[in-house]
This record gives C-alpha cells, structure tokens and sequence, in this order.
C-alpha cells in the first residue's frame, strides 16, 4: 500500500497576538484636540503637555482631570477637558486601520488596546475604531498610567500570550519605555513625526503608517 506524506506543518506565526495604544497609533486624536483647543498650535502644545503628564504620573489619577491641568498649563480654559469628552464619539480611526487590523484578525491573531483613559473614555474611544477587541486595559482600571510596566502586563495576562509572541503598536515614543520594560516588541506608529524622549529605546519598527504592520505581524 502506498505512503500518504503527511502535509507539511503550516509556518508558525512570529506573534500570536498584537496590543495597541488607542489614542495616537489608531485614532486621529490630534484632529480633535486640535478642534476643541481652536487652532493647531494650541492643540498640539495641549496634547504635548498632557503626554508629559500622563506618562510621569504613575498611579492613577482622574484622567480629566490631568487634562484640564495641561489645558491650563499652556493657556487654555481648565474647561476645555469636559469639552473634548464631550465629543469623544467623534474621534475617528486613521485611514487604514480598519482594514489592516481586519486582516489581523482574520489571520488569528489576537487584538487588544492598553491606553492612557478612563473606563468611560477608553469605552467610547475603542467603539469609534469599529473593530471589536480581545481586551481593552485603561489606565482607570490598571491603576497606572503607562509607561509603568502593569497596564502591558494585565493586557498580556488576559490575552493569555506570553511577551515575545506579543507585538505593541505604540503611537507615541513614551510607549517604548514601558514596553522594553516588559519585553514587548514595538512597532512604532509615529503618524505626526514625535520626537523621542531621552533614552527610549529602539523600536522594532518604526513607520509614519500602519501599512507595514501586517508584513511585521505576520512574519
């Protein structure tokens, strides 16, 4: 009787999973900072010193209220934070995401979001990308704002997928301290041109858009 070859194994995926920041690397949160603040300069220095509070905040602390007090530490009406949550809805994924983290998904891996935002904002925010996500972890419910190393590993713990078969999309360069802190490779969706901060690390990859995060993901 003739041997049937068994069919070759199918080539192991380089992750099994990807976690993203959900503000900056999926959604055009500029766009909307800009709006509410009345102009591009006052939005973007806004946003700038919100990112510096955020992430040299540690423990939690009302996610509002950090944004009111960068509202006001460059000029702009504490107000402007209920503002901006107020029109959260309108927040809207950058032109490729949809499509890209579709392809993700239909290939089997696992898709996630660890994000600086309250529970009720980070909710809003993960509805507006249209894509349904494994895990959502907010600084609210971790407890920590990144970089601390909690919020990547609670997302990691509940995906049920160990750091290196893990990738991080980060949309600031902030990210990159938290996640080398983990083991988390990065790929580093950097769609306004940031300047890293002193001594981040390298990322894996690092890319104006998400067009390559397939190839990368995929791999």
């Amino acid at each position: 009787m003739a041997m049937i070859s068994p069919e070759p194994a199918a080539p192991r995926r380089r992750f099994d999973g990807v976690l993203f920041d959900l503000l900056t690397a999926l959604l055009d949160s500029w766009t909307l900072w800009n709006d509410v603040a009345g102009g591009e300069a006052q939005g973007m220095r806004w946003r700038a010193e919100y990112l510096r509070r955020t992430y040299r905040t540690g423990a939690y602390r009302p996610y509002e209220t950090l944004v009111s007090e960068a509202a006001e530490a460059v000029g702009l009406p504490r107000d402007a934070a209920g503002a901006l949550a107020r029109r959260y809805a309108e927040l809207r994924p950058w032109p490729e995401v949809r499509d890209v983290l579709a392809g993700l998904a239909a290939a089997g891996l696992r898709l996630g979001v660890v994000t600086n935002c309250s529970e009720a904002l980070g909710a809003i925010a993960a509805r507006c990308v249209g894509i349904e996500f494994d895990v959502v972890v907010t600084a609210e419910r971790v407890g920590f704002y990144k970089p601390d190393p909690r919020g990547y590993r609670l997302a990691l713990a509940e995906f049920g997928v160990a750091p290196a078969r893990c990738l991080f999309v980060a949309g600031s360069a902030y990210d990159l301290v938290g996640t080398a802190a983990v083991g988390l490779p990065t790929y580093w969706h950097d769609r306004i041109g940031m300047l890293a901060p002193d001594g981040a690390p390298a990322p894996l990859a690092h890319e104006r858009t998400l067009r390559a995060l397939a190839e990368i993901a995929l791999g």
